[in-house]
């Protein structure tokens, strides 16, 4: 994500002058969501962008053969899912969902009823697992963008409303409960495509639907539906699946602030629009994740969308690319779902999803999506903290163009003083260097090394080093504003056919670790800091303190970048539920103020930050430097 100058964002006007101090107040427990069954990322394989709507049984039971056979699946590749096209239409009266036996010949039953048992039967058999598609509207995507597919749905308009919209409990059951499926992904076509009196809708003769998402328009997506919708959907998976061994793919490209509440809602939650096979959209589908680490970790996790290996910029004659689309994939601890015909795949791409070791950085059980420790528009440094404490590093160039990336033993938060070994997750090679060492990186090249070395914070950990533990239970944003900090790429479906590029995602503003919510360093009254946490104002965060550490500590203030200047902030500190510390109103412009708490025995710790404003007012920027556990 790379820092933005906060005179360019669009200012908010203070339109109603009444005192807004509501946000969410310290609970004592844990209020994020970690159970599923995803608790490390999902793995596997997905039919969309090897075989759009075309697809079937053959084809999808030719992938899972070949997860097996060529050793994917003990490699954790163990989710094989069907996107669009499976269906044939939705049986009236009853509402029962019928498969399209032609290319699904297993499905079919003698009273015509149809079912995905027996296909689902023999990926359990092979001791994989069954993902299915739909929408969360009434109609697909297919039935938009897809028209000239042998494989949309049929019938009348209403037997062609395939999507869950007033379908929820009955489809997740049929398909989770009757049909043994264990994934579930959920489109959101349904509601953006099918505005009543649309072309779209006359000439297909289907039935419109208001849309509650607006791709181009953020203040004209009903964000609070579109979350309620994928909530009841999340609420029936519950119900169906009591043990929990589900995962709920939540897809509606970064729309509705999903961002913000997809992480309290489902297992993930696609950042971004549909990657296609190019640079330049890896770079907008990374980009859509890689400053969101805060809101991912065990049970929740970013999803920049399915891995392109195999095509375009990424196939077997770039490999270079190839390796970097899944070097990145995984420091941002995203599902790994293979889109490619497995049944011939070279094995020069077998080895870049079977790499063990980067794999590893994908599953790792902390679940510490990486943060970026350097950030610019030509090269970046991504930096994940592992579970037994070790470090690996991504020098990630975003480039055509050789790029000289120094790593600092700064960046990962280990002594300058001490020898750090590096070993190249690539070629397995190793190297040694104090303080810092340089590398020449090859255009579109990234370089992933684990590093071993004496800790910079010798007891304890800093909260930007653990962002698996924390969970944003309020970020202080109470007007979504679109992040102008993803890059911008030509529209793969319109090219230039409009004035230009613009931000699409809201999010400007959300949490960050090492840097203000805005991207900007975090500095109080001059201090700068390089480890720490920066929000906004009326937030809080809550810290999983699982690893038995005794204190707390931070220096916080008003960030010197906040535009804000008037309003002055009071930081509390709670443990399970206990005010442990608390700082004076500060005001811009006031000396840091160290905080220090004991937090012995307390299980979770909330970090808070209060002001009075106004509804509309400009938040205050705040900081948690060097915020930090310790033990003696």
């Amino acid at each position: 994500m790379k820092a933005i100058n906060l005179l360019a964002t669009t200012a908010l006007i203070a339109l109603v002058s009444l005192p807004v101090h509501a946000q969410t107040s310290p609970k004592g427990v844990w209020l994020g969501r970690d159970d599923g069954a995803a608790q490390t990322p999902p793995m596997g394989w997905n039919s969309w962008n090897a075989f759009r709507t075309e697809v079937d049984e053959d084809k999808v039971m030719g992938a899972a053969r070949a997860l097996v056979d060529d050793g994917l699946a003990k490699k954790g590749y163990t989710y094989v899912n069907l996107d669009d096209g499976w269906w044939l239409k939705r049986r009236q009266p009853d509402g029962r969902m019928i498969v399209r036996t032609r290319i699904f010949p297993s499905a079919a039953t003698k009273d015509g009823a149809t079912s995905f048992r027996p296909f689902t039967d023999r990926l359990h058999a092979m001791g994989l697992k069954a993902g299915i598609y739909t929408d969360i509207g009434r109609n697909a995507c297919s039935q938009a963008y897809n028209l000239d597919s042998p494989n949309l749905p049929e019938g009348t308009a209403q037997e062609r409303q395939v999507g869950l919209d007033g379908h929820e409990a009955q489809d997740i059951n049929l398909y989770f409960k009757d049909w043994g499926f264990d994934y579930i992904k959920v489109d959101a076509c349904g509601l953006a495509d099918y505005a009543p009196g649309s072309k779209r809708v006359i000439d297909n003769g289907y039935i419109g639907l208001e849309p509650e998402i607006d791709r181009s328009s953020l203040n004209r997506t009903d964000d609070a539906r579109v979350e309620a919708r994928y909530q009841k959907v999340a609420t029936a998976l519950k119900a169906a699946n009591p043990d929990g061994d589900y995962v709920f793919s939540i897809c509606d490209w970064g729309m509705a602030d999903v961002r913000r509440w997809g992480k309290d809602v489902g297992s993930s939650w696609r950042t971004s629009s549909d990657i296609t096979p190019n640079w330049s959209s890896m770079l907008h589908n990374y980009d859509s994740a890689a400053g969101r680490a805060l809101y991912a970790g065990p049970g929740h996790w970013n999803d920049p969308d399915i891995l392109y290996i195999g095509a375009g910029d990424f196939d077997a004659d770039h490999l270079t690319e190839a390796r970097s689309h899944f070097s990145l994939w995984a420091m941002l601890d995203a599902p790994l779902l293979i889109s490619y015909d497995l049944r011939k795949a070279p094995q020069a791409l077998l080895d870049i999803w079977g790499n063990a070791d980067l794999i590893a950085v994908d599953q790792d059980k902390a679940g510490n999506q990486a943060t970026i420790a350097y950030d610019s528009e030509d090269a970046q440094i991504l930096v994940k903290t592992m579970s037994d404490g070790h470090k690996v590093a991504a020098l990630f160039n975003r480039t055509a163009s050789p790029q000289t990336v120094t790593l600092m033993a700064s960046h990962l938060k280990l002594r300058s003083d001490a020898p750090i070994t590096l070993t190249d997750l690539w070629s397995k090679a190793q190297s040694a260097f104090t303080g810092e060492t340089t590398f020449t990186l090859a255009p579109h090249e990234t370089r992933v090394f684990s590093a071993q070395g004496p800790r910079e914070l010798a007891n304890g950990l800093y909260l930007s080093e653990m962002p698996g533990a924390i969970n944003v239970a309020d970020d202080g944003v109470r007007n979504p504003e679109l992040d102008p900090a993803i890059h911008r790429m030509i529209d793969p479906w319109g090219g230039s056919r409009s004035g230009g590029s613009r931000p699409m995602y809201a999010g400007w503003g959300g949490a960050q670790a090492d840097a203000t919510p805005y991207g900007e360093t975090l500095q109080i009254d001059g201090q700068s800091f390089t480890n720490g946490l920066g929000v906004l104002g009326n937030s809080l965060l809550q810290v999983k303190n699982d690893k038995g550490f005794t204190s707390f500590h931070a220096t916080v203030g008003i960030d010197d970048s906040t535009r804000n200047r008037d309003r002055p902030v009071t930081f509390f500190v709670y443990a399970d539920g206990k005010q442990v510390a608390k700082s004076p109103a500060l005001r811009f412009g006031d000396r840091p103020f160290e905080l220090n708490a004991d937090i012995s025995g307390a299980r979770v710790i909330e970090l808070q930050a209060v002001n009075d404003s106004e509804r509309n007012e400009i938040p205050v920027v705040v900081t948690w430097g060097a915020a930090r556990l310790e033990r003696p």
